[in-house]
């Protein structure tokens, strides 16, 4: 069948390497629909061609999946043999030598620092009660303050904060630590809101109701907010900061962050450090944002292209 190697090589990518969930749930999808299109053909992994395997990829390609798309496809392919050859479940290895499309180099989308003060202060005043406002404010202070995902910021544990730290301990991509600075606003409103939230878990105790031990607990089934639920905060705090919903995201106050820093000095390879990227390549866009930023300063500021536009 098929799909018989996914589970197994799922199993060893999560155990050598501590791949994240939403990584597994990738490399299965990608692996599943994969193997369904060698189905239809009368293939599976362990009979498929070099020819066969592009093929797939031209097919990908037809069917409009962007070159991001079909480079993460080719990648989860790739270390599935890789896994399979190891293993001795292959004697070949039919994709190690297929070239990937590359990936489209579309430049982060930021935010000026205007539009991150007004979503700070909307998240400060959204909430229903000084719990959820004190929550809100430390989610985005925090966010802004070290350029985390979104998914180490909302699983990170209530222990990270205690003793009014000056760094967060943070857990990235593929179980990597980093330390990663707070600044003073963000450390005031992490002191306001664990005390809060220390004080309602102290309720929940004495009322015999389980506690939590993550820093920004909820009731659903990872015991922490989730990714999604903090998207749709920060769609509601764009919408009271009178900021455009569809150029915020989670992602973008992390752009925000990377691209504000460069700006004001930083060297790449700090940012690469707080970031918690892995290659500098990755780093290097945020040049490009900045240097963008500085041809457009210059054609709307400097007086001959302002000159050359008024003969246009």
């Amino acid at each position: 069948m098929s799909t018989r190697w996914i589970e197994p090589f799922l199993e060893a990518i999560a155990a050598e390497r501590g791949a994240a969930a939403n990584t597994l749930a990738a490399y299965a999808r990608d692996l599943r629909l994969t193997a369904e299109w060698l189905a239809d053909r009368g293939e599976s992994f362990a009979t498929a061609s070099r020819d066969t395997i592009e093929s797939y990829l031209i097919a990908c390609d037809a069917e409009g999946l962007s070159r991001a798309t079909r480079a993460r496809r080719l990648s989860a392919i790739k270390q599935l043999y890789r896994f399979a050859f190891e293993e001795g479940l292959r004697e070949d290895n039919p994709a190690v030598q297929i070239a990937g499309p590359g990936r489209d180099k579309r430049l982060p989308r930021s935010l000026p620092v205007r539009d991150v003060d007004r979503l700070l202060e909307a998240a400060a005043s959204h909430g229903r009660n000084a719990l959820e406002r004190a929550r809100n404010a430390c989610l985005m202070q925090v966010l802004y303050a070290t350029g985390m995902r979104v998914s180490e910021l909302v699983s990170l544990p209530a222990s990270a904060a205690r003793g009014d730290p000056r760094m967060l301990l943070v857990r990235g991509k593929g179980g990597k630590e980093r330390m990663v600075p707070l600044s003073p606003p963000a450390r005031a409103a992490l002191a306001e809101w664990l005390a809060l939230r220390d004080a309602e878990q102290d309720v929940a105790r004495i009322a015999g109701r389980p506690t939590s031990a993550w820093l920004f607990p909820s009731h659903g089934r990872s015991g922490h907010l989730t990714r999604h639920g903090f998207y749709l905060l920060i769609k509601a705090f764009a919408v009271e900061a009178g900021v455009s919903p569809e150029a915020v995201t989670p992602h973008t106050l992390r752009h925000a962050f990377a691209t504000h820093l460069l700006e004001n000095g930083a060297d790449l390879r700090s940012i690469q450090t707080l970031l918690g990227h892995a290659d500098l390549a990755t780093t290097e866009i945020y040049t490009h944002v900045l240097e963008a930023r500085l041809r457009e300063l210059v054609l709307q500021h400097h007086p001959l292209a302002r000159a050359e536009a008024d003969l246009d």
